[in-house]
């Protein structure tokens, strides 16, 4: 985000949350509870600061390292500093932590009874990051997301005191298409990373190489794989959207707007023949709109069968 390039490299906080506008549908609506609202962003400060850590997106001037206690020496490298910040956030739960972000999240891990797992995953996945950058089957990249994704759909669940077993397997579709959109948006960006998250055995079949992934526009081979991914991730979501059925007033909303911006981002790959390599393709608010409503209607439907 433009904007957060800008802000003090001492006050990560602010850089870390400044980010939020940059996410494909908003993290906290106006129209949630405040106190929803608050934790939410709380849990984003977390995951934002993580896969900030992951990517090597931190503000310069090391001021995040020093704040989780690694010296100048180590701030550079990105498994100590999340070693670091998993000690910090087991602090959370037993403790004090350091990071003001983490000192922020403390509240809502109190007050909303959430447990260490789902964090502990957000960091597994980033930490995965550093060592694993192509994955063989579609099974190695659900079990990536299931540590990538579905952690935050169960945080989601978690605050909002709406967690059973049912929503979370339907919570975990959406949030794995949710990532697998993402890494569509993303193949040129991700690739400029050294990391590919589409199947190694899918660029088999549809005849890809890594050098059709870098060039600058997609050809017919990358669209047909893009394209078979794209149905993966709607077929996803689509299975997911009885969780939005299964719930009422303000959080139908939300976890309507999730699914919607999901296939609404769908349509924009579509939209542009499959060619995520000239720019990622971006959902337009009448896609939203449209999505929104078919989301509802097919929930309600659904809850009704």
């Amino acid at each position: 985000m433009t904007a957060s390039r800008h802000v003090r490299a001492a006050d990560p906080p602010r850089t870390t949350l400044g980010k939020a506008a940059d996410e494909n549908f908003p993290v906290a609506p106006f129209f949630l509870p405040r106190a929803w609202r608050d934790d939410l962003m709380a849990v984003y400060g977390y995951a934002r600061l993580v896969d900030d850590i992951g990517d090597g997106d931190l503000a310069p001037g090391g001021a995040d390292a020093r704040l989780l206690g690694v010296g100048p020496e180590e701030a550079a490298d990105r498994l100590v500093l999340l070693d670091a910040f998993e000690q910090d956030l087991r602090r959370v739960f037993d403790g004090t932590p350091r990071h003001p972000l983490l000192r922020a999240l403390q509240p809502t891990v109190r007050r909303r009874g959430l447990t260490p797992g789902p964090f502990l995953g957000l960091i597994r996945a980033n930490r995965q990051d550093q060592l694993v950058r192509r994955y063989e089957t579609y099974d190695d990249l659900l079990a990536y997301c299931e540590l990538s994704a579905n952690p935050v759909g169960r945080l989601v669940l978690g605050i909002t005191g709406t967690a059973t077993p049912e929503r979370i397997r339907r919570s975990d579709q959406i949030c794995t298409a949710l990532q697998i959109v993402e890494h569509l948006q993303d193949v040129a960006e991700d690739l400029g990373r050294d990391r590919i998250y589409l199947p190694a055995e899918d660029l088999k079949r549809f005849h890809v190489t890594e050098d059709d992934l870098a060039r600058p526009t997609a050809g017919a081979a990358v669209r047909s794989l893009i394209a078979f991914q794209a149905e993966r991730a709607r077929a996803l979501l689509h299975a997911g959207i009885p969780l939005v059925g299964s719930v009422h007033g303000r959080l139908r909303l939300l976890l309507t707007g999730f699914t919607a911006g999901g296939l609404a981002a769908l349509d924009a790959v579509a939209a542009a023949g499959f060619d995520v390599l000239a720019g990622p393709p971006k959902p337009t608010k009448p896609s939203l709109t449209r999505q929104a409503g078919a989301v509802l209607l097919r929930a309600r439907r659904e809850g009704a069968s």
